[in-house]
């Protein structure tokens, strides 16, 4: 029996579209319905076993809210080669949290808050949350109604 490996490129645009998907909460199921597919069909794109044709792949990029060229991009930007898609090699810790439910969860939250103060006050509290674990300083001692140049 000759079972057909995924490519890489197919592999790569795969996970992009999951990890879009992911991003806005949408399910496996209500993507395949605003495409005009099954769900094991979209299953089957997530994983690269199925290659995207380009309509198909502009259609998703509609309904994820994205653009074609979304699909390809790398860290560098560059588009994908099958040297620069070493699956196998660990993502950068930004790319593993988002894979997360933590990540996830907390990049849905995020982008949901439209107020830019309340946005900078977040990223402050995690900044000094992450140095205090980082300097083994209890957090009630940190206080976020001082400046952040006061406390770094």
């Amino acid at each position: 029996m000759n079972v057909k490996t995924p490519n890489a490129i197919d592999t790569y645009v795969g996970m992009r579209m999951r990890r879009r998907r992911q991003l806005l909460g949408m399910s496996q199921e209500r993507l395949a319905e605003q495409i005009g597919v099954t769900f094991q069909q979209v299953q089957k794109y997530e994983k690269g076993i199925n290659r995207i044709g380009a309509s198909r792949l502009q259609r998703i990029a509609e309904v994820l809210r994205t653009s074609p060229a979304f699909f390809f991009e790398q860290d560098d930007l560059e588009p994908p080669s099958l040297a620069g898609l070493d699956l196998s090699a660990p993502a950068d810790p930004v790319t593993e949290f988002l894979r997360s439910k933590e990540g996830l969860v907390l990049n849905r939250a995020f982008v949901k808050i439209e107020d830019r103060r309340i946005r900078e006050t977040i990223i402050s509290l995690v900044k000094a949350m992450a140095q205090a674990e980082s300097s083994d300083i209890p957090l009630n001692v940190l206080r976020m109604d001082e400046p952040e140049s006061r406390r770094e």
